[in-house]
């Protein structure tokens, strides 16, 4: 396995993460182990998951199944850098009360004690802002942080799904009060879905972030879904199944794998590849089902794609070209 430092951090950290959002919902307990056990004697150190993963009436049931996991010894919490996330309502399902969700400081307070009691750990490496919070001051977003940060229950802040201006703005705020700020930022990234090459790459890699790409297959649409569904193979579901129903978009993603079909290489795998050539990436999130998922995406760490490969990648998906020069017209 292939390492590198998260962003301006002296946390050194494996070029693949290891999502853990189908634990739970699409993996069960037993699975989820296995996985999390077949992962880690491959080198990946990294793990990412939110305290709101599980849905629905279960959130929280994919913290409960990383800690028990944990509990089972052998040094594996040692051995994780552990990320984990807040913003969504984690009230009782069916009910609203207020200062249950988003980023205030109680609610902070309130979340990262549940999910330290669910993970069965005594800290967070990697506390994660779920989404922006328009409505709380990063005063006192930092505030509630640095408390944390004393009591050694986090070690470093991140976010996910900023724009590049809130990387900004939390982080210049966060230096005129002499605190280090955001480390990280989990975005949605990849062949298909560029713009964040816009601004929150470019942001991130101007305030010495990591970047750490989620849906990195799109939802299964660069991951061979055209050859898939011919095939009576599992295809895309929900959003990309929607975009395949576009014709420019289906024309993309048919060029795409006849090119990867021309070079003898595993649509997946290649998606995967192109992420960790890309300026600023630290590493992309995947989140497999099966053992079968975790040694492909493994296999893609060693996958070297050839200048003309790149290439061709880029005459199907064009990103949207450097900033401040593509802004103009």
């Amino acid at each position: 396995m292939k390492y590198t430092q998260l962003g301006r951090t002296g946390l050194k950290v494996s070029r693949l993460v290891l999502g853990t959002m189908n634990f739970g919902p699409q993996t069960g307990e037993a699975d989820s182990h296995a996985l999390m056990d077949a992962a880690l004697d491959a080198g990946i150190n990294f793990f990412d998951t939110a305290n709101v993963y599980g849905w629905g009436a279960d959130k929280g049931r994919t913290e409960e199944i990383i800690g028990s996991w944990f509990a089972k010894g052998g040094r594996r919490r040692e051995k994780v850098v552990l990320a984990t996330k807040v913003y969504a309502n984690m009230a009782p399902e069916g009910e609203s009360w207020p200062n249950y969700d988003r980023l205030s400081a109680v609610n902070i307070r309130r979340a990262v004690d549940a999910s330290l009691q669910r993970l069965g750990t005594d800290h967070i490496d990697l506390y994660q802002f779920h989404h922006v919070d328009r409505n709380t001051p990063f005063e006192e977003i930092w505030q509630a942080i640095e408390v944390l940060v004393q009591q050694g229950k986090i070690l470093y802040a991140g976010s996910s799904n900023f724009p590049g201006y809130k990387i900004a703005q939390a982080n210049e705020i966060a230096a005129r009060t002499g605190r280090l700020g955001l480390v990280s930022e989990q975005c949605l990234y990849n062949l298909a879905e560029r713009r964040a090459e816009l601004e929150t790459i470019p942001a991130a890699q101007e305030y010495g972030l990591g970047v750490i790409p989620w849906s990195p297959l799109h939802g299964g649409l660069l991951g061979g879904a055209i050859r898939k569904a011919a095939t009576g193979g599992r295809s895309a579901s929900g959003r990309s199944a929607d975009a395949l129903a576009n014709t420019s978009v289906r024309a993309q993603v048919q060029a795409y794998e006849d090119l990867l079909d021309k070079h003898g290489l595993e649509p997946g795998e290649v998606a995967l590849a192109w992420l960790l050539t890309r300026p600023g990436v630290t590493g992309p999130i995947v989140g497999p089902r099966t053992a079968e998922q975790l040694d492909s995406a493994l296999r893609a760490v060693e996958l070297e794609l050839s200048e003309e490969l790149l290439a061709g990648l880029d005459e199907i998906f064009p990103g949207p070209g450097p900033a401040p020069e593509a802004f103009a017209w």
